[in-house]
């Protein structure tokens, strides 16, 4: 689960009760999308001709440009999940990466499901004595693709729901 309980206004859309801007969405969805993008060769080299994955990036890359719906984005990243379903390791990782991204135009909290996935992926890709070194190098790098205007923002949720989120975000 990499959602809470109770939901954070701050990740809630002021239309709909929150305190969180349209354009502060679209960049939690374009960071989710990079973070999804980052891992996605290790789909793509388990199932080359799958283009659910990607699909969905693009997706929420739309969504975030207002050339896609909200419905359009969510039901990809469904799509990209259903892609993992048979895949483990790095691969199903990096699908659920996507998934997770392309929710984000549904629910701005997932854009650290598309995080969390993302750094499980690269864990899982390293080799056994190096995996928590490839997660805080994948966390940090992920850190640096956050735009400014909500770095605080994702930083302080990634230190709230770090527990619910594997504790990958401990880099």
């Amino acid at each position: 689960m990499i959602l809470p309980h109770v939901r954070d206004p701050r990740l809630v859309t002021i239309r709909r009760g929150g305190t969180l801007t349209d354009a502060d969405h679209r960049l939690l969805a374009r960071w989710a999308a990079a973070c999804a993008e980052h891992v996605l060769h290790h789909f793509e080299s388990a199932r080359p001709t799958d283009p659910r994955p990607r699909d969905a990036i693009e997706h929420v890359r739309a969504w975030s440009r207002g050339e896609a719906t909200m419905t359009q984005s969510r039901a990809a990243g469904g799509h990209a999940m259903a892609a993992a379903r048979d895949l483990r390791g790095p691969a199903r990782d990096a699908a659920f990466a996507a998934g997770q991204a392309a929710a984000v135009a549904h629910v701005a909290a997932h854009d650290l499901g598309a995080a969390a996935y993302a750094i499980r992926a690269a864990r899982a890709a390293a080799a056994a004595g190096d995996r928590e070194r490839a997660g805080r190098l994948e966390c940090r790098w992920q850190r640096e693709q956050l735009p400014e205007a909500i770095r605080e923002l994702v930083l302080d949720d990634q230190q709230r729901r770090n527990a619910i989120c594997w504790s990958v975000f401990d880099a």
